[in-house]
């Protein structure tokens, strides 16, 4: 099935997703109890405009996503709202997407610093074969914009608690001048 799903950046052509995609990360949030940061339809939409969103299609069917933010004048980049429609789970698609997303935004900020915050074990493995190392939340950006994303996570209230040293996520990081590249 991986042979037949196509992964590409994301532009105009794939805002008729966007509704899609967000019920997606949402349903996914609440059935995993884990928190996310909500993103509005129109963020998404943007970053499709801005070539700094991946989508992965099964033929003209939804299969996953992912997007790009640069915070701190660009010297730090995550990679957001990883999701795998269920149907499509445990094909290696989220890494596929990850690491294309991960090649993107090495091309777009090469100088950057990418991270990456995640409860998830399977974010967090694909992430280590990326190349990403887990760090504490102080070697992330202090960019207030990026943190006040955080607001809408049913965790706030533990990385607010700890004055953002802390919080349920494991942050990660992958620096250019300090981690090797990922082979393939």
């Amino acid at each position: 099935m991986e042979e037949t799903i196509k992964v590409m950046v994301a532009d105009e052509s794939h805002l008729s997703y966007v509704d899609e995609i967000l019920d997606t990360i949402e349903k996914a949030a609440k059935i995993r109890g884990t928190g996310i940061a909500k993103r509005s339809p129109e963020y998404v939409k943007q970053k499709m405009l801005e070539g700094k969103a991946v989508i992965a299609l099964f033929g003209d069917m939804f299969a996953g996503f992912c997007y790009i933010e640069s915070w701190s004048n660009k010297q730090f980049v995550a990679n957001s709202g990883l999701i795998v429609v269920d149907t499509f789970r445990g094909h290696g698609l989220a890494k596929r997407i990850k690491k294309f997303a991960f090649d993107l935004s090495r091309k777009k900020f090469p100088g950057a610093k990418l991270f990456g915050l995640t409860t998830g074990a399977a974010v967090m493995k694909i992430n280590n074969e990326l190349g990403y190392r887990p760090v504490t939340f102080s070697e992330l950006t202090d960019d207030e914009a990026f943190w006040k994303g955080c607001e809408s996570c049913i965790n706030y209230d533990v990385l607010k608690r700890t004055n953002r040293k802390m919080c349920l996520c494991t942050g990660m990081l992958f620096d250019p001048a300090v981690d090797t590249e990922p082979i393939s």
